[in-house]
């Protein structure tokens, strides 16, 4: 784990260091593993429990690797004013893609709206979001 204990040293000083920490791990892995929470707790001199509290409190990280693509798709209330549940209700099943759930990609003023890789999507319609569904499968 090697990779590991450089993530963890390159934020060494740093105030609060524990979340920025945990999401470099989940991009570095696509997880933040069991193993990894113990390594990082010990390199923060904190508890196990304390990290797999932040870890399983915020839903961006997950405890396995996903090797689907992720469609994180706006359910806030302005998405959801704009007709996103009927456009979720209305996608097809997905076995190769995953969609999450997130509440605000702060595109209000044009959703319903998704983020694919760091990219927002907005304007969604079903055709939209079934075409960008199908580029990513």
């Amino acid at each position: 784990m090697e990779r590991l204990n450089q993530i963890i040293a390159a934020h060494a000083g740093r105030e609060g260091p524990l979340l920025p920490i945990l999401h470099d791990v989940q991009a570095e892995f696509g997880h933040v593993s069991e193993d990894a929470i113990r390594q990082i707790a010990q390199g923060l001199n904190l508890s196990r429990a304390e990290v797999h509290g932040v870890v399983s409190f915020y839903h961006d990280f997950h405890d396995h690797a996903d090797p689907r693509p992720v469609l994180k798709l706006c359910r806030a209330e302005a998405c959801q004013a704009r007709g996103v549940e009927a456009l979720a209700a209305a996608l097809p099943a997905q076995d190769r893609v995953k969609v999450e759930t997130v509440y605000c990609l702060g595109l209000c003023s044009v959703g319903p709206s998704a983020l694919v890789d760091g990219k927002p999507h907005a304007r969604l319609n079903s055709a939209k979001l079934n075409a960008l569904v199908e580029a990513l499968a």
